[in-house]
């Protein structure tokens, strides 16, 4: 499945202010890039596949492909821009569970 241009919108958006953060070098924005557009791609597969999921099981979805990303990752992020990675995806998780909680 191909990315439409609204979501390579979003992922260039998402990686430019991770880029910021984290001064990631050309080389390493076009990694992240990829492995953004993989786990979205991965995904939408899964939500295809699965079309009766429910959100629980998408959200175990993202945390996997996270998961994968994450060790990617660790391949070639100095261990500070890690760090800094880290914080941001714990930032999400907890705008997001707050987000789970207010719907319930």
């Amino acid at each position: 499945m191909a990315i439409s241009a609204e979501v390579r919108e979003q992922i260039a958006n998402e990686l430019k202010q991770f880029a910021g953060d984290l001064n990631l070098s050309d080389d390493q924005k076009e990694k992240v890039r990829s492995f953004l557009g993989e786990a979205h791609e991965k995904l939408q597969e899964y939500r295809e596949e699965n079309p009766n999921a429910t959100k629980e099981d998408v959200i175990k979805e993202i945390a996997k492909n996270r998961g994968e990303i994450r060790g990617r990752l660790t391949k070639f992020l100095t261990p500070e821009q890690l760090t800094k990675w880290d914080s941001a995806v714990a930032k999400a998780k907890d705008f997001l569970a707050k987000g789970r909680a207010a719907s319930a």
